[in-house]
This record gives structure tokens, sequence and C-alpha cells, in this order.
């Protein structure tokens, strides 16, 4: 060991009260010491992507924040209503931490030589609990950048480029030849533009404004539809004919642009259609949510004939299907095009106290497309 800085730090924690609250805090935890295989990592950058915030703040309701403090800093308090609670039993009273994935640098390291050989190196890791100062990780976890990289640039190498790589690693496994893409002037859209464009994949991207579409375009994005114009339904049928894409991966989840998307599918599959069935037709169509934008219920017009699928994705288990020698290719291309393809672009760099702040909260909560937010602890 180089050092025993690293024994203990601060760590966010998210904690839901059998009593219907979410408390949000700041705590000194240790650091494991490392074993032969492990590293210390010092956090120095860590994001704050949607599926860090379903454990982070969950369904409280914002409106009822309340600031503290403790002996480590400041706290944060919301009440959740009484009829989300059932969803949130099996967290209850246990007090979690938070965070995905992150950047920074390995402070120290068990006895493998592989271990030793990243003392002092810049590493991206994925294995929760990153909004926090230190961080014991397996070899597995951690990934070595090249010299010089930036936190903020090191900082998302796992969930957005990992799950962007991974679309069209789906479409192949699946016989699909096209894909569709919702949020897609999202921080993980505008990388799929540029994975497609790369690769040759046709790529329809479903947008809200104006804004998001110029935002594409000027990546080089052809195909283009704004979910609040009169004409989305035509549009996205017409883009589905053009480039055959029958496999969408939507981040919204909620509401009805599922079940639009399943049955512009069917409206384009028919159009090019030799023989009538009962049955609608005989093209597979594919949806897979991957996200909750909207956490209301998915709502399906059933217009789409008897051959199609709607189902969750989760990018663990795929990597898992895939297997390691497979996974390893994916992360090796996001190093190599860390600064290109997978660059992330961040709104904001808040300390751990600032991501404690109620309008700070309030702020990275919306979601909002574009704006993404960067804890450096």
């Amino acid at each position: 060991m180089t050092t025993t800085a690293w024994q203990s730090g601060l760590q966010l924690r998210s904690l839901v009260t059998s009593g219907g609250e979410l408390q949000l805090s700041l705590e000194r935890v240790d650091t494991p010491a490392p074993a032969a295989g492990e590293v210390v990592v010092q956090v120095q950058a860590s994001p704050i992507n949607p599926s860090d915030l379903g454990l982070l703040i969950g369904p409280a309701d914002l409106s009822t924040a309340r600031a503290g403090t403790n002996a480590n800093g400041p706290t944060f308090t919301a009440d959740i209503p009484k009829h989300l609670m059932r969803m949130m039993a099996a967290r209850a009273d246990e007090s979690m931490p938070v965070g995905n994935e992150g950047c920074g640098v390995v402070v120290a390291a068990g006895a493998s030589p592989e271990a030793q050989a990243l003392l002092g190196k810049t590493v991206a890791c994925l294995g929760g609990a990153m909004y926090g100062q230190f961080r014991t990780l397996p070899l597995a976890s951690v990934m070595l950048l090249p010299d010089g990289t930036a936190p903020a640039d090191g900082a998302s190498c796992f969930v957005n480029p990992l799950t962007a790589l991974c679309f069209p690693e789906t479409m192949k496994r699946e016989g699909f030849t096209g894909l569709i893409h919702t949020a897609a002037a999202s921080n993980l859209g505008q990388m799929l533009v540029k994975i497609c464009l790369k690769d040759g994949i046709p790529l329809v991207n479903i947008v809200r404004n104006d804004e998001q579409a110029t935002i594409l375009r000027g990546l080089g994005a052809t195909h283009i539809v704004d979910s609040s114009k009169p004409s989305f339904l035509e549009d996205l049928t017409q883009a589905i004919v053009e480039t055959g894409a029958y496999l969408a991966f939507d981040a919204i989840g909620g509401g009805k642009l599922s079940g639009q998307i399943l049955n512009c599918m069917e409206v384009a599959a028919n159009k090019t259609a030799k023989v009538y069935s009962r049955y609608g037709s005989t093209q597979m169509k594919q949806v897979y949510v991957y996200g909750g934008l909207d956490t209301g219920p998915t709502e399906l017009n059933r217009a789409f004939g008897m051959m199609w699928g709607l189902g969750g994705w989760l990018l663990t288990p795929f990597l898992m299907k895939i297997g390691p020698v497979e996974t390893q290719k994916l992360r090796d291309r996001v190093v190599a095009e860390l600064k290109t393809t997978f660059a992330s672009h961040y709104t904001a760099q808040i300390t751990l106290a600032e991501a404690l702040d109620p309008e700070v909260i309030r702020t990275y909560n919306r979601k909002a497309t574009g704006e993404k937010y960067l804890i450096t602890p």
C-alpha cells in the first residue's frame, strides 16, 4: 500500500424509511482494504444517469423537500406519497449507496501484479457506490484509460457507451437490420447516431422538438421524426419504410409511444406486403423499453397484428449473455473512441454537498434531454 488516506471517506447515501420519507445524507464509511485482485480508486467524477435517479430520488415528492445538516454536511428529506410506498418496500429502512459508474485514480492496490500495475493510473469504474470519495473494486470492474484522460472524459465510459453499442449488437443477434431510438438527442442518443453512421446501420431518431432535431442533424443523422408534430405518425411510418427498422429501443417507457411505434411498424410492413393476412403482417416487430422517463403505464392500442414483442432491456444481463470476450471488444472500442464517438457533455459539475441541495436536485431530477450532471467527490 502506498498511503492510508483512503481508509475512509464520505459517501452519498439514500434511505427510504418505512414511515414514507426519502432521506439523503453524506456518511463517513470505511474503505475495505483491497484483496489481491482489487484496487482502491479515489473517485474524481461520477455522472448522474437516469438509472441512478431511480435509486437516489425514487418516487419522492420534491415539492415537500426539506434541507438539513448532519456532522458530515447537508442532508435532504422529502416525502414519498403513500400510494407509491408499496414499490419501495424491498428497500425500506436500508441506507443505500448510489452511483453506477465513474472515473478516478488508483491509490492502493492488492498484491497481484495486475493490480499493482494500476497504481497511480486513471481508470473508469463500474460497480455501484460511486458517489463517494473512495471505492474498492475488483479488476474486472475497472478499465485502464490513456494517460492524461480528464476525469470528466472518463466518467461515463460504461453505462451510455456500452448501452449504445449493445443496441446494434442486439439488432444483429435478433435478425433485424435497422433501429428506432426514442429520446434520441440525449447523450446516449448522440452516441448511437455516431455508431450507426460509422457502422452503416439505418437509424430512425425520435425527438420532441426542433432544437433536438437540429442537434442530430449536426451529427449527420438523416432520419429524424418529431413526436410533437401533427404528422408524427405519418413521418415515422415513412422513415420505417425507408430504413426497414423494425427494432426499437424506448427510453420513455410510459404513455403511448411504444404502442405508436409498433403500429407504425405494422403500417410500414403492410405497404410492401404481397398477401393479406387477417393476423397482420408477417414482419416481426419488437420494442424494448430500457428507460422510464415517463413512469406512467405503457399504453397499447393493439392494431399491429400478432407478430410483435414488447419487453424490457437491461445492459448488465445482455453483457452477461454475450460473454466476457465480446464485452471486452466493446470496452476496447469505447477507449479507442473516448473523445469522439463516446464523448459526453455535462450541464454542470457539482460536489457531493451540492448534490444534496434541493434546488440542484430539482434541476438534475428533471431528466431533461441534453442535461447531464457530473458529481466530483
